[in-house]
């Protein structure tokens, strides 16, 4: 049985092809597809590519995945309010306020929080943000005309609101900006391929896939310097400045997941690894000494793979009845 974290970013997710566009922009794909996701019809696209911006009413609880102006305005007191962005890896992601009428004396708030919260886990985690937690908050009521664009820090970012009177609230524009290193990445999709480059950076990142996965790495290179590649330690990842790290579990935020697998060495090949875990994370952690690369794909397991035991596989880990 799905845990109750997985039903819910798997609804969030689907709600992000949902939210993507009104009903009339939505069409399904074809039944022998295995993406069940919604996709945007050629009637937005079209619109989109012609250089008009996409308006649309924001909901209580949303997710936007697409550039445009998007308006939340209250038809009954709303308490817990939140709206989720997201963007693809390599981009980041600008909220800035048009408008805002909300009684920040009367108990309202509107605050953008750079990351994702979700069940009071963090992504990215505390230590691979380079922000504190109550940085990573900017609050309207506090800040005001101060501070009136806000961006992300990753391709994932979202807006808490409390809105108590009838008829206030807010208009936000979303644009989106290229990010050359991305770092920190929740996955929109159940496949894809990546390649995370860390140039002499001292950063931690992770690359987040919120689904069972069979994950395969192609190509790693750490502790690449001026040319030359360091000796190869002779013991584990201990203690070493530079490796790759698979985290498996049940929640949202890395520093709270089991680790699964430590790469410590450079290789060109093929490192395949089956994890049956709600929430799948590879983690590159970099000294800042040297210019650390990996290259990797995944896909969503499926049932036959799930039931088929390897190896190299640990779903066990995960679904220990299996």
């Amino acid at each position: 049985m799905p845990s109750a974290f997985q039903f819910q970013c798997h609804l969030v997710l689907i709600f992000l092809a949902a939210s993507k566009g009104e009903t009339r922009y939505l069409e399904v794909r074809d039944a022998g597809e295995d993406d069940p996701f919604l996709l945007l019809s050629e009637d937005l696209k079209r619109e989109l590519s012609a250089g008009q911006i996409y308006r649309r009413s924001l909901r209580c609880i949303d997710m936007l995945s697409i550039e445009g102006q998007f308006t939340f305005t209250a038809d009954q007191p709303e308490l817990h309010c939140a709206t989720f962005f997201i963007g693809e890896p390599e981009e980041l992601i600008t909220i800035h306020y048009d408008f805002v009428n909300i009684d920040c004396q009367g108990g309202d708030f509107l605050k953008v929080f750079d990351g994702w919260i979700l069940k009071g886990e963090k992504f990215p985690s505390s230590l691979d943000h380079p922000l504190t937690t109550s940085q990573r908050y900017v609050d309207f009521c506090e800040s005001g005309n101060i501070q009136r664009s806000i961006r992300s820090s990753q391709n994932v970012a979202m807006i808490f609101f409390r809105i108590q009177q009838v008829g206030n609230g807010f208009t936000v524009t979303v644009k989106k900006n290229s990010n050359l290193f991305p770092c920190n990445v929740i996955s929109q999709t159940p496949s894809g391929r990546f390649t995370m480059v860390i140039p002499h950076q001292h950063r931690n990142c992770s690359f987040s896939i919120i689904y069972p996965v069979v994950i395969k790495i192609s190509d790693l290179i750490l502790g690449h310097l001026n040319g030359l590649f360091l000796k190869k330690p002779s013991a584990g990842c201990a203690g070493m400045g530079d490796f790759v790290e698979l985290l498996g579990g049940a929640g949202l935020d890395p520093s709270k997941m089991f680790p699964l697998a430590d790469l410590c060495h450079s290789f060109h090949g093929s490192a395949q690894m089956k994890i049956g875990c709600d929430n799948t994370v590879l983690r590159m952690v970099s000294s800042g000494k040297h210019v650390n690369r990996v290259t990797f794909e995944y896909h969503q397991l499926d049932l036959q793979e799930t039931e088929t035991r390897k190896e190299n596989s640990i779903e066990e880990f995960c679904f220990p009845s299996i």
